[in-house]
């Protein structure tokens, strides 16, 4: 039998909620939280994730309104909500942290104010806050979408963190039969390439919103790697990681599947909706819209060309039409694929 953990998970969007599922199926003790009071009666009473279809949440996981509950006596605390609130939930957490708590992000994005990433402004916070006590942080990134996750589909992940024993502890606890967990130091890396590929996604969706197909798509991914490598050359990252499971295997899925937020919205946008419009016929976070402000600053600050980041901004934020968007990037100067 697996030796067991006790798992505390802050936030239960469908990536929290399917990770919970799995873990308790293997044996661990699982407890979820929300801010929403009434997510939480509604899990708890119904067992069923209204955006996880087919997936039934097991019996043993207990749901709980209180923070210091999901934080105390946790060996692994998974950080689960979208981008935009890790800070402020980081905040919440902090009181009833241990000294040595390791905690797992799950989210993906850039803060853009600071340019920091999920793990820096968890730490960033901690430091502030209860700088007394030290945390270990691995973020959890890959192609891992929610809803097949939820009904135990295989699936491939990467545990970064400069932590290394840190890390192989979440490979060990997260992997499973349907699972795989590798581990990467290149933490940084990583997590530019969870928050970039979904600007790619919006990108890929606009394109297929269009009419077109799938030369395009495969241009978009393609040019669209080339792009977030720059940027994570210039941060001083390992270029491996932009070719690894967290890179282009999460781009690959997030450009390309029905399960994308991202995805979808960008399909809605390139059928003449608005951002704020697919946002809503989305009805979750899509978090490369999220990301666009902060990619706009690191191209800048990095001295890095980006020019389908560029493009996708102009639609979501400039109103530019999908159209144009197209055109200014088929009528680009012309240079070397290497370049």
């Amino acid at each position: 039998m697996n030796e067991q953990y006790n798992i505390g998970i802050i936030g239960t969007g469908t990536w929290g909620t399917a990770l919970a599922s799995m873990l308790s199926k293997t044996g661990n003790q699982v407890t979820c939280w929300s801010a929403i009071p009434e997510e939480i009666d509604r899990l708890s009473g119904s067992r069923v994730h209204p955006n996880l279809p087919g997936a039934v949440i097991p019996e043993e996981i207990v749901f709980t309104k209180e923070m210091e509950e999901v934080c105390k006596g946790r060996d692994i605390l998974v950080f689960a909500v979208p981008s935009v609130y890790v800070r402020d939930t980081a905040r919440k957490a902090a009181p009833f942290v241990p000294d040595g708590q390791l905690i797992v992000d799950v989210a993906k994005g850039i803060e853009t104010d600071t340019l920091m990433t999920m793990t820096e402004i968890i730490q960033d916070v901690f430091r502030t806050m209860r700088p007394e006590i030290r945390v270990r942080l691995v973020a959890l990134s890959g192609p891992t979408h929610a809803e097949e996750v939820a009904v135990d589909m295989p699936t491939t992940i990467v545990a970064a963190g400069e932590d290394r024993e840190a890390a192989q502890l979440v490979q060990k606890v997260f992997s499973n039969q349907v699972m795989r967990v590798y581990t990467n130091e290149d933490v940084k890396g990583v997590e530019i390439c969870g928050a970039m590929k979904n600007i790619m996604a919006l990108a890929s969706g606009i394109a297929s919103g269009m009419g077109y197909g799938d030369n395009l798509r495969a241009a978009i991914i393609t040019r669209g790697m080339a792009e977030i490598t720059r940027l994570g050359r210039a941060m001083g990252c390992r270029e491996q990681t932009f070719a690894g499971l967290a890179g282009i295997g999460d781009l690959i899925v997030t450009a390309t599947s029905v399960h994308s937020r991202n995805n979808r919205a960008g399909f809605l946008i390139g059928q003449g909706l608005s951002a704020k419009q697919a946002i809503k016929e989305v009805g979750m976070v899509v978090e490369g819209i999220n990301a666009l402000p902060a990619a706009m600053k690191m191209a800048s600050e990095y001295h890095v060309e980006m020019p389908i980041t560029e493009a996708v901004y102009a639609v979501v934020f400039d109103e530019m039409q999908p159209k144009d968007m197209l055109n200014t990037l088929m009528e680009r100067a012309f240079t070397d694929e290497n370049h």
